[in-house]
């Protein structure tokens, strides 16, 4: 089967990230790293079950600490977190309605491209100063502030890279990803976010390091002027013994 038709065989809870939360380590590594501090006021867009929202509240003495979640069961769940914290709350509503005007930092763990564009137009509107801390990707074309992949900080007013060569440039300090460096992401993805469990470590180190190597061919951003053999190999792996063919996805060049 094509990633697609693989990816809609999965449980739209995972697929989506609703039956995923950060681990509470990560969350402080996070808050750490866009150094969230008292006086801030902190929102989790699409929050889950997870504790960001009391962690932020508690740990970190942000002044207010605001979870958006849309589904109202989780939100429930989420709200019961928090009952004895005064500074937390958990609001139940679409993040691309809820009244985010007076944040400065979000948490937004989004890659879907309609949800991003959504959103940023929403976030240009928040007062210069306030942060926006992306999981994997940068907000959008924007260069970021800060990095330490795979978390990003970005901060209004943002700044908006010419191309996604530029943009490649200021993450990863190189003009294009190689075979190697698209390999090394994977993993220093999955390493970051905790939420792999070993015995799928090496499936998806190699699903999502060929991912990154051919979005990057197909952007003219990969190093190589073929596709190299380490590719055509683990590609072939993954359709010999996993039946995911990623074949379609290499764009001739």
């Amino acid at each position: 089967m094509e990633l697609d038709e693989f990816l809609a065989s999965l449980p739209q809870s995972i697929v989506t990230g609703e039956a995923v939360s950060l681990p509470d380590g990560v969350v402080r590594k996070i808050f750490r790293f866009a150094k969230l501090k008292k006086g801030d006021v902190f929102y989790h867009l699409g929050c889950g079950k997870g504790n960001a929202v009391a962690i932020a509240a508690k740990e970190f003495g942000a002044k207010k600490s605001i979870g958006v979640e849309l589904d109202k069961a989780t939100a429930a769940k989420a709200r019961k977190q928090i009952t004895q914290i005064k500074n937390a709350e958990i609001v139940t509503a679409d993040i691309r309605k809820a009244d985010i005007s007076n944040a400065t930092i979000v948490l937004f763990w989004f890659n879907n491209p309609d949800m991003v564009d959504a959103m940023i137009r929403r976030f240009k509107k928040l007062t210069d100063g306030a942060r926006v801390i992306t999981i994997w990707a940068p907000l959008g074309m924007t260069l970021p502030d800060k990095i330490d992949f795979p978390f990003f900080v970005s901060k209004k007013p943002f700044k908006r890279a010419r191309s996604i060569r530029q943009q490649i440039k200021a993450i990863y300090k190189t003009d294009c990803i190689d075979f190697t460096a698209a390999w090394l992401l994977a993993e220093r993805y999955i390493d970051a976010l905790e939420v792999v469990p070993g015995e799928y470590r090496r499936f998806v180190n190699m699903l999502q390091g060929m991912v990154i190597w051919i979005n990057a061919w197909n952007m003219g951003v990969a190093c190589e002027e073929e596709v190299p053999p380490p590719v055509q190999t683990y590609v072939g792996i993954l359709k010999t013994f996993f039946s995911i063919d990623l074949s379609s996805m290499i764009e001739a060049q």
